[in-house]
């Protein structure tokens, strides 16, 4: 059935209204399954007799379903040809002609359709994007650039590729020319229309975009075309960052204008060139530095001018990285004028900063959090500090240490009116005092020998957290000087100072708070060097209830679901303690389950903050592993109907998280049987449909290899094993998706009876032949030879090699010789994981033990080859793996909503050891040819006499005499 394209423009509108939006969004989900779908909403956002709000919806929505819907997991279109097409054909013609808010959502589509396409499947791009340029029409030529920028940016994170630069060479041979000619133009328009605003600002919106690509094109290499006109590049570079004009001026002291965006990116460039190109580009520079040092010296406080100040200070830092340029800095009295005139300015508390702290708490927390991404003066004062010390460690050191006792006295004279005075010092000290970058799990690791992190905590910072009057930035400098140096500090300090943090929790301050949580997560992550906790578990196990009820009231406070979910760093402080406490949460679960299950219940409404849901769920997840194993019924009746809710709902973002933990309540139930309520969902999770969404996938497998050994015979007698075996079809079939196929493989043919799969090995195996003689990858070949070995070395469960041979033949006549010589045998020794060495130590040593095949229908050569492919397994035999139940931490700055599959590191699935009881390899497989030799009439000392080297010969009678 054809889209109704007006039908689909009221159903956008109606997604704009909160009363109707749910039910809109259910509306245009089943419109999305029609063909042309793509092609409506492409009209809807250039037709503009639409409202502009409508029209900004479609754009949107067209991003998303690009997004979702344009390639499968292994790079397939997924939408018809002809509509592929007539997208690639439209979209950058329609690109130039809508208004810049409707441009943004289609250069992120395009850019999303870049990204599996360009430039193979689609090297008309760059032809269609220069032919578009124009010598003077701004807005045509603003929506050309925006979508090479959206293009051209993807490199920058790349790897350097031969395909890759293939790429690039592609797009500078047919775009960097005509790239120049722009901003020649540009400049000549710029200029003729300095006395005209709206054309003036038009220009320069296309100027800002040029600099933005000339940094994208020389991400990697200094494109040669750029090479040749380095020296006109550098006067028009050096124009802009200088260019004055009132009409791009802007009254707003917080919103950045024309002038700041134009000259943060000329200073980006500025960067990078200095970084990557210093010897082509160094002649230049000395305009720049002066410059640089002018525009901070000079330029004022406002918030609008922070990204300049950022961005001009890290290119005094890459100066100063270069030992050449850094000894421009090697004099106390130039060291004296960088830290009075430069760094101090920008490293001291503004009126804007108190407001943020103020009136945004979570805001102010996360650009001041160190590590953050966010370009504040006061990072990027630090850093180029920092940059100067590793220089001049010693001169530095002096330098500062004396603005820093300087400040400390201006706050001895008058503690409550000069505190700013000591927040300057402790910034300007922890520059100095810590040397490389600190890191996620455990902050600073090396510091400055010639001052005492010790001695300034204690003289200096310990006051601030123990004075119940302190300064409230004061305490925050306090926290945030203990979460920097938490490495440095002693276990025996450590003890003394983790209950002032926890007191800080206590705090009626939201930025106070917030950093004790943050810091007392990071403590409790920290280990010494056996490993073992700084803050012993036995500490935290007696605090536990009041820490958590006390975070739970914090996160709760106000019960809007965006606002229980602002914070994460809260949920983050619950998860630590959840895992730090494990079996201890038992005695307190009640408090623990009610809280967690009202904030599901609270934030699936309107899930916002990717960060605060994954550390919500990996809460969860701590819960039902350390506390399921002794209350598995109170767990399932209080967790699973809560996560049934969720399911119902269909909030996407959480579905795998949901099936991950369903998969964990069961991993954990010590009954080894399935309850009724996870016998009822089999059937669901079974549902083709479910499958369809990538990120369900491995947390659908897991769920499914946890379910499986526990309900193997009631899924039998409700014949759903053909229903598992149409999801590995479907599976096996994308490369992908291969890992999850072969784990549910493996769990099945483990876990039923052979004469549950009668009907189905030889289609299993057709599937897996398929795969291999017509789009082999190598993780798709050593998951086929690891099944092999499973199948093989299942003897005892009426599989085996023999058993093998026999299906393969049905598939196709005598096709084992060729897979076992060609596949199996070289790939066994490419195996790497200890459990998968030893399952194929076990199937070889049954198949040399008991195969009638290799006796009778390969005794030419079989047996010996297959005895040596033992023997080298056997050279270096697999050891157990030690037992580890350590949490890992994880960086969750990447996470984003709906894109894709999140592991719960709580809810990680062990590997599993199909053969616990052979716990020395060697010994086991002396032990089974011994014993087959005796079942077998001597058969296995003659063959070994017969078919094998001396070499041979020694190494296997060595192993079978024990």
């Amino acid at each position: 059935m054809a889209v109704n394209i007006q039908s689909v423009a009221e159903l956008l509108s109606a997604s704009l209204d909160p009363r109707q939006n749910k039910q809109a969004e259910q509306s245009l989900k089943a419109e999305e399954t029609k063909p042309g779908f793509s092609l409506a909403l492409l009209q809807i956002t250039a037709t503009e007799s639409h409202p502009l709000q409508t029209r900004l919806a479609s754009s949107l929505f067209f991003k998303n379903f690009v997004r979702r819907n344009w390639t499968n997991q292994d790079g397939e279109h997924l939408l018809p040809a002809n509509e592929v097409t007539t997208i690639k054909h439209e979209l950058i013609g329609l690109m130039v002609k809508v208004p810049p808010s409707l441009q943004a959502q289609l250069g992120d589509a395009i850019s999303v359709i870049a990204e599996s396409d360009f430039y193979e499947k689609w090297d008309t791009l760059v032809d269609d994007l220069v032919s578009r340029l124009t010598a003077n029409d701004a807005i045509v030529n603003n929506g050309v650039l925006r979508v090479a920028h959206s293009i051209f940016k993807r490199w920058e994170p790349l790897y350097r590729t031969d395909e890759l630069y293939t790429e690039i060479n592609h797009v500078l041979s047919k775009f960097a020319v005509p790239f120049l000619q722009v901003w020649e133009n540009t400049d000549k328009m710029i200029t003729q229309n300095e006395g005209n605003p709206e054309v003036l600002k038009a220009h320069y919106g296309t100027l800002d975009l040029i600099i933005k690509l000339m940094y994208d094109l020389s991400t990697h290499d200094m494109p040669p075309q750029f090479e040749e006109s380095l020296g006109h590049i550098s006067t028009l570079l050096h124009k802009y960052l200088t260019y004055q004009n009132a009409a791009l001026n802007t009254d707003d002291d917080t919103e950045a204008g024309p002038l700041e965006d134009v000259r943060s990116d000329v200073f980006g460039v500025l960067n990078l060139y200095t970084r990557k190109y210093d010897e082509e580009f160094k002649q230049y520079l000395t305009q720049f530095i002066g410059t640089s040092w002018n525009l901070l010296t000079t330029i004022g406080p406002e918030q609008k001018y922070d990204m300049v100040v950022s961005r001009a200070l890290e290119f005094l830092t890459t100066i100063a990285s270069i030992r050449e340029h850094a000894e421009n800095f090697n004099n106390a009295d130039v060291l004296g004028q960088v830290t009075e005139r430069v760094v101090i300015p920008n490293l001291s508390l503004r009126e804007s900063d108190i407001e943020t702290f103020e009136d945004e708490p979570i805001e102010y927390i996360r650009r001041d959090l160190e590590g953050s991404d966010e370009d504040t003066r006061r990072r990027s004062a630090t850093n180029f500090l920092r940059k100067l010390m590793e220089q001049f460690e010693k001169l530095v050191t002096d330098v500062v240490m004396r603005y820093v006792d300087h400040f400390l006295a201006e706050y001895a004279k008058d503690r409550s009116g000069n505190w700013k005075a000591k927040d300057t010092a402790v910034h300007l000290f922890t520059s100095i005092a810590a040397k490389g970058t600190a890191t996620a799990a455990k902050g600073i690791l090396s510091v400055n020998s010639n001052v005492s992190v010790i001695d300034f905590f204690q003289n200096n910072i310990a006051e601030d957290l123990t004075d119940a009057n302190a300064q409230l930035l004061l305490k925050v400098d306090a926290i945030k000087y203990l979460y920097l140096f938490r490495s440095i500090l002693s276990a025996q300090q450590w003890q003394a100072a983790f209950p002032l943090l926890v007191q800080h929790l206590n705090n009626s301050n939201y930025v106070v708070y917030t950093y004790a949580a943050i810091a007392v997560d990071r403590a409790l992550y920290l280990t010494d060097d056996q490993h073992q906790p700084i803050i012993p578990r036995v500490n935290i196990v007696p605090l536990a209830k009041d820490l958590l009820q006390h975070l739970f009231t914090l996160v709760t406070k106000n019960t809007k679901p965006e606002k229980v979910q602002e914070n994460e760093f809260l949920m983050k402080c619950v998860m630590r303690v959840l895992i730090v406490v494990r079996e201890g949460v038992v005695p307190i679960m009640d408090l623990v389950i009610t809280n967690l299950v009202n904030i599901t219940k609270v934030i699936r409404h309107n899930p916002s903050n990717p960060s605060f849901c994954y550390y919500h769920f990996e809460s969860l997840g701590a819960l039902i592993r350390y506390a399921g194993p002794q209350q598995p019924e109170k767990i399932e009746s209080s967790l699973f109907p809560a996560f049934m809710e969720v399911l119902q709902s269909a909030v996407d973002e959480f579905t795998p998280y949901i099936f991950q933990l369903y998969a964990l309540m069961v991993a954990t139930n010590p009954s080894g049987q399935l309850s009724s309520n996870f016998q009822q969902l089999v059937a669901p999770v079974l549902v083709p449909a479910i499958w369809e969404n990538k990120g369900n996938v491995p947390a659908l497998t897991r769920l499914l290899v946890n379910l499986i050994p526990r309900g193997a015979e009631q899924i039998a007698a409700s014949n759903q094993t053909e229903a598992i075996l149409v999801v590995f079809q479907k599976l096996v079939s994308s490369k992908a998706y291969e890992g999850y196929a072969m784990d549910l493989m493996e769990t099945v043919v483990q876990s039923f009876a052979p004469t549950a799969l009668e009907g189905y090995w030889t289609t299993i195996l057709q599937l897996m032949f398929h795969r291999l003689s017509n789009s082999k990858t190598e993780n798709f070949t050593l998951r086929f030879v690891r099944f092999y070995h499973l199948v093989s070395a299942l003897q005892d469960k009426g599989l085996g090699a023999d058993f093998f041979i026999a299906v393969a033949d049905k598939v196709q006549e005598n096709v084992f010789t060729p897979v076992y010589m060609t596949i199996i045998l070289p790939d066994t020794q490419k195996l790497s994981r200890p459990v998968d060495r030893k399952t194929a130590c076990i199937s070889l040593t049954r198949t040399l033990a008991d195969s009638q095949a290799f006796v009778e229908r390969y005794q030419k050569r079989g047996w010996t080859i297959t005895c040596e492919a033992l023997l080298k397994l056997l050279i270096n035999p697999p050891l157990p793996p030690a037992a580890d139940d350590t949490i890992e931490d994880r960086d969750v700055d990447e996470l984003g909503f709906g894109a894709a599959f999140t592991q719960l590191n709580t809810c990680k699935r062990p590997t599993p050891d199909p053969w616990p009881e052979v716990t020395d390899v060697k010994a086991w497989v002396g032990a089974t040819l011994r014993d087959a030799d005796q079942r077998h009439s001597g058969r296995i000392g003659r063959f070994v006499n017969e078919k094998l080297d001396d070499q041979g010969k020694a190494a296997l009678q060595s192993v079978m005499q024990g």
